[in-house]
């Protein structure tokens, strides 16, 4: 099936500069869409094609003053796909009220700027569609990330809430919740060449399933998840929150 309704459309990626951010740059680009990809420092010019802009998502102002001007030179923005996030792995005992509050700023609060300053452009044109990238670990609780799980679920429910006010107005909001994905943000919780493989096994000790799948995704797996829910063939799907874990959670 050819995923079709990006050709000449204008597109916003949060997050954009790795990662799951830059598969989805690239995926739209391939599909004809013109991509302004953001990210807190600028997307490198290995994104081919996309038009590269720093944006700090916790900023309310930078990010209105960005779809303002997105506006007036591209035009009209129809598609959206936040990414942008921060992890914390510090322990509910350990954690800092700033490492919580920082964590909510990008995670939650970020995405919260974005849809918000996308909305009302939306909205009077009754069209577009977003999508956010929240969690697996939105819908599970783990040990040692209770900021980055609350502050996804956080943002998760948002997105629903946001989805249930623009439904009418033709706009669809959707969401898709990755698991443990090939990407730096992955990696760098391991701490030797054996992190890969406890990760698709599961610990028993902290309570983590494995990966049924008996693999990682790779960021690819992601962005296809997200191109499809934004394309012309999910027309009809709208306050979903897709989960792409392999199985990780026992759950759609």
């Amino acid at each position: 099936m050819q995923l079709t309704g990006f050709d000449g459309k204008i597109a916003l990626v949060t997050g954009a500069a790795g990662g799951i951010g830059a598969a989805v740059v690239d995926l739209l680009r391939e599909s004809g869409a013109v991509v302004v990809a953001t990210d807190r420092i600028a997307p490198s010019s290995t994104q081919a094609g996309a038009q590269a802009t720093a944006l700090d998502v916790t900023d309310a102002d930078a990010v209105n003053a960005l779809v303002d001007r997105i506006e007036a030179d591209l035009g009209p923005i129809d598609i959206g796909v936040n990414v942008a996030g921060v992890l914390s792995t510090a322990s509910v005992l350990e954690l800092t009220a700033d490492e919580w509050r920082r964590t909510f700023a990008v995670n939650t609060d970020g995405v919260f700027h974005v849809s918000q300053a996308l909305a009302r452009v939306m909205a009077p044109r009754h069209r577009g569609a977003m999508v956010t990238v929240s969690s697996n670990a939105a819908g599970i609780p783990r040990q040692n990330m209770a900021a980055y799980a609350a502050s996804k679920a956080a943002t998760t429910m948002f997105v629903r809430c946001l989805g249930l006010e623009l439904a009418p107005l033709g706009i669809r909001c959707n969401i898709v919740a990755p698991g443990s994905t090939r990407t730096p943000m992955q990696t760098g919780m391991w701490t030797d060449a054996g992190g890969e493989a406890r990760t698709i096994a599961g610990t028993l000790e902290t309570f983590k399933s494995g990966i049924p799948l008996g693999k990682l995704a790779e960021p690819d797996d992601i962005a296809n998840a997200v191109m499809f829910l934004l394309s012309d063939q999910a027309g009809h799907i709208a306050m979903s929150d897709l989960y792409v874990d392999g199985g990780a959670t026992l759950r759609a």
